[in-house]
Formats: C-alpha cells, structure tokens, sequence
C-alpha cells in the first residue's frame, strides 16, 4: 500500500479510510502536513497502551499492534487519536451530573468544555433541575427550566466543536415524569435546535405499565417529589412517538430496567447515558470502548470462533490497560472510572458476516447466530476479566457489587461488554456499524466538515466480484446476491428490534441500533417499536425514519435523500 510517499503492506485499508484517516487521526506536523502512516499509527496506539504493563511489554505492543493493523479490533476513536500524543484522553465518553442550582450547572458546563475539548462525548440527565416557572428564591425570580439549560450546553458544544477533531456528541435525558417533559419531547422538531444533542425521554416502569392499562400520569416536582400535575400516560406516549416520527428525536431510555443491572448499585442510580445510548454510566464515569470486527473471522461460511476465543483476552486487556494509560481532564473522573474499570467490548461488522454467511439479516437464523456470537463474546470477555482481577486485582468498588451478590469469581471490571455504533472506526475496518444491516450496496457518506465518500460496501463488493457487469445497481443486488442481500430499509420494524434485543441479553451495558424506517412509516409503527423493545427487555430504542431530517449521514444511490441517522456517527467511532 502506498500511502502519501509511505509504503506499508498493512493494513488493507480503502481509499474512503485513508481520507478519514488523513482529517481525523494521523499526526501532523508544526505546518499542519501528516506525518504518520497507518502503520505508524498503529503501533503508535499499541505502544502507549502497553507502556502500563510491568512485565514484556514488547510482547503485548506487538499483539496490540498486530490486532489493530489486522483490522479484527479497533478502540474508540479518542484511543486512536490521542494514545502516545500529549493530552492522552483515551475515553469516548462520560456522564456528568448536573445539579439544580445555578452554580452547579455552570460547573457541569465547564467540566463538559474540557471533556468535548479533549475528545470525549458528554451524557447529561436534566432530570434534578426545577421546571419552567419555578420560584427561585434567591433572586425573586422564576426558573427556565431545562430545556433553555441544554439550549445553553449546545451552544457552548457548538463553540467548542470537540477540539476539532471529532464533531460535539451529548445525550440529553429527562425523566418521563418531570413536569417540563412536553417541552423537551418537542425540543428538536424545528430541526435547527439542540443540534449538537440526542435526547431520549427517561422511561420508567410506571409509565409504561400506564401506557398499557391507559392510566394517567403524575409529573412530579423533581425537588419535592410531589404531584403538580397529571397526564394521560398513552397521550404522552404518542407525543413521543410523532415527535420521533417527524425527526428521530427523542429516543428511549428504559430507567428501571438500566438501574436492575447496574453493577454498583451502592454509588447510586445511573440516570444518563452517553450520547448513543449504550453506554449507561454514573456522574463522572467514563468508558472505554473497542470493538471485534465479525467479518474477518468469517472463514468460507462459517465463523472462526477458535481465532475469536484467542483474541478476545487480548481486546479485554487491550481496554483495561487504557484505564490506567488514560489522562482524564477531570480528576474525579478518574477517581470513579478507576474505581469501576468499566470497559465496553462489542462488535462491528455484523451485517457483512451474515451476507458472507449467506444469513438473511431479518431471519430467524440471522438472530440465532446473533446470539450465538454475543454470548460468546461476553462469557469470554468475563473469562478474560477474572483473569485480570487474578494478577491485577478486582475492581475497587467489588465489594457489594451486583456480580459479588450473583456469585461471581471477582472481575477486573465492573462491565466488560457493550455494542457500540463504531461509526467512523467501521469505515477504517471496511465493515458495516455495530450491528446494523447494511445500508446499502451503493451509497455515499456525509461525514467531518461536509466529505461525501461515494461507497460500495466492501463486503457486497467482494461478492460481486463472481458477477462482473458493466454497471450495476441497488436494484439488481437481490438478483445477484440472492435472500441473503437485505439492506436496512427492507428489514421490517420486527426484525430490527428482536436483533437488538438478541444482543442485548448478552451485553453488560446497551446496545446501540436505529430501528430505520422507511419514509411512508406511519407513527403507529414508531410506538409498536416502543412496545416491542420494552417487552423484549431493551435497554433503550431509538428510531429514525427515512427523510425525516434535511441532511443525513448515508444516501443511498436509488434514493437521494435516505439513511439512518439515529445515534451519533462520532460516539464510538
């Protein structure tokens, strides 16, 4: 491969992930010209996450290394930025709490400034301030409420753009029973405000067991806890589902469901999230994520699972050492992510696997294999946690965790698996995000500061190189490719939801996934998906219908405006 005067022979990278390598992750020199190959980078990461280990740390930089320029894992996109650079902040996201005065708000603001400026994605929950007309009574005045707070915090996200490198990411929550919910379910239909936010309502099991028995709803002071006022709890609950219909915000977040899984129930309920979602956390957590790309076990049609068991300690330990290479902007963030040593290992590539596997993505098949593989992942990745905690020792806050109470032998961290979008990192891998269907064979993408990278996915690619033909387009693929080829806008709400929830059952945190529906989805279908990801033990859904927004993420080559753009692109990736 030749690379800007540079020749490697790995990794096999595309020409879309050498231009996003080139704006987002190699260094530059005084004059702003790149300085590093992909190799370069590399073992730039491998070194610095290896400088913590006591013993053969050549040998571990060299497995880091050799994994990573392989393209099986890659970390989140701040470890592959800044490991071995001045700074060094290695997390892709954090929680901070924001407290209902007016000083504890502006120092959430001021911590998030130097976390987005460092490259990490900020969560918030809204959920302690006072609503819209409260009495202050230190001023004689009135309270805004919360949304005029997160229009605050978009606005200083939108100055401080993340550094520069990686576009602002928060997560806005609000409690499905804060009097102000109204407001916040409406906030982003204009499709110009709260920009540099997702927001998701905080659900609770209340209000869903509401929703299905059609009682009303108390909004409650969140100061107090007393009622101010009732709704109808299914009214709400389509307000919700339209407004997500006309713009893919808010999503959900199941709030019981979260805090009967939190790990450290003594420190306190998880009320926020990071802004994709999958990533529950406490004030000031922070975690670090990677993720195995699936495809490149792919062996014929079948999965190396030998090859996976082999590497998945290596990832495990790759994402612990980053806790302890990491320089966190916060010092008590570094005080509570040491203490829980949350790391997140999930998957990429998913999709391109069942393609190569001849699996339908919405089929029964597809979800067994799913399950299959998740469940392999997190009992392997826990394996290789114990062993950790064997010669390093348990995360500090073990004592009366959750796996303590379960009977678990110790654990070096207190989460071990997430599935993440990988935004980014799967174009660097040549796979499709997460575990989302492939979008399309076909289609171009709006990523940095306006790039359009025209795209063939690499996995439909590799199959249509048995059926050459002049031109070839989305229409035909079916033809060529067979049941196999389902692209996200053919797989049905059903489908989307029963796989996130597949993966859900084996995953410590969340799951990241966009139910995509096509454009002439009705708000009916948004709420079934609702119910579905409910009953089938979600964490969390978020849904984007097609055309909903101006400008989107991926266009496909048959239709000039469609593609998901639920999550965040730069989460993870």
């Amino acid at each position: 491969m030749r690379y800007h005067g540079f020749v490697t022979s790995k990794p096999a990278l595309s020409d879309n992930a050498l231009v996003v390598l080139r704006q987002r992750y190699l260094l530059r020199d005084s004059q702003g010209v790149v300085c590093e190959t992909p190799e370069q980078l590399f073992h730039r990461v491998a070194r610095a996450v290896a400088s913590v280990e006591s013993r053969n740390r050549r040998s571990w930089e060299a497995r880091f290394s050799e994994l990573m320029l392989d393209l099986r894992f890659l970390p989140n996109s701040p470890t592959l930025m800044n490991a071995g650079r001045p700074g060094g902040q290695l997390s892709a996201c954090f929680v901070l709490p924001i407290e209902d005065s007016l000083d504890g708000i502006f120092d959430t603001l001021k911590a998030a400034a130097k976390i987005h400026q460092s490259g990490g994605g900020t969560g918030f929950a809204f959920s302690k301030l006072r609503p819209a007309g409260s009495p202050v009574r230190s001023t004689h005045g009135v309270a805004s409420g919360p949304v005029s707070f997160i229009r605050i915090f978009d606005t200083a996200t939108e100055t401080i753009k993340q550094g520069g490198a990686r576009r602002g990411a928060n997560m806005a929550v609000l409690r499905v029973d804060h009097p102000d919910i109204e407001a916040f379910i409406d906030s982003k239909r204009d499709l110009r405000s709260i920009t540099n936010f997702n927001i998701s309502v905080g659900v609770t099991d209340e209000f869903m067991e509401a929703v299905a028995s059609g009682r009303a709803l108390a909004l409650r002071d969140p100061r107090t806890g007393a009622p101010v006022r009732t709704v109808e709890a299914r009214a709400l609950f389509s307000r919700i589902a339209q407004s997500a219909w006309a713009c893919g915000d808010p999503g959900l977040v199941f709030l019981d469901r979260i805090n009967r899984f939190n790990p450290t129930p003594r420190l306190g309920p998880m009320e926020s999230t990071n802004p994709c979602g999958e990533q529950p956390l406490l004030g000031f957590e922070s975690c670090n994520l990677g993720s195995l790309n699936v495809a490149a076990y792919v062996q014929g049609r079948e999965l190396d699972w030998q090859r996976l068991r082999v590497d998945i300690p290596t990832a495990v330990r790759f994402l612990d050492n980053v806790v302890d290479a990491n320089v966190f902007p916060l010092a008590r963030s570094r005080r509570m992510t040491r203490g829980n040593r949350k790391i997140g290992l999930g998957v990429m590539g998913f999709a391109d696997a069942l393609l190569l596997m001849g699996l339908p993505y919405d089929s029964p098949q597809a979800r067994a294999f799913g399950e299959r593989l998740m469940s392999f992942v997190d009992r392997e990745a826990k394996a290789a946690s114990a062993a950790l905690a064997r010669t390093r020792g348990a995360f500090g806050n073990w004592k009366g965790s959750m796996w303590e109470r379960l009977g678990y032998a110790p654990l070096r961290n207190a989460t071990v698996t997430t599935v993440a979008p990988t935004g980014t990192i799967s174009i660097l891998a040549g796979v499709s995000s997460g575990i989302e269907p492939i979008f399309a064979g076909f289609f171009h993408r709006n990523v940095l500061s306006g790039a359009k990278l025209q795209e063939v996915h690499p996995a439909v690619a590799k199959l249509l190189e048995k059926h050459p033909r002049a031109e070839l387009r989305e229409e035909a693929l079916g033809e060529i490719l067979g049941p196999a080829w389902a692209p996200a806008y053919r797989v049905s709400v059903e489908g989307h939801v029963r796989m996130q929830a597949v993966f859900q059952r084996h995953s410590d945190s969340g799951v990241s996934k966009t139910v995509n529906l096509p454009q002439p989805a009705t708000v009916g279908e948004v709420e079934e998906a609702y119910r579905l990801a409910y009953g089938l033990g979600c964490k969390g859904i978020t849904v984007y219908r097609d055309q909903s927004r101006p400008t989107q993420v991926l266009v496909s080559q048959e239709t000039p405006e469609s593609g998901p753009q639920g999550g965040c692109e730069d989460c993870e990736g």
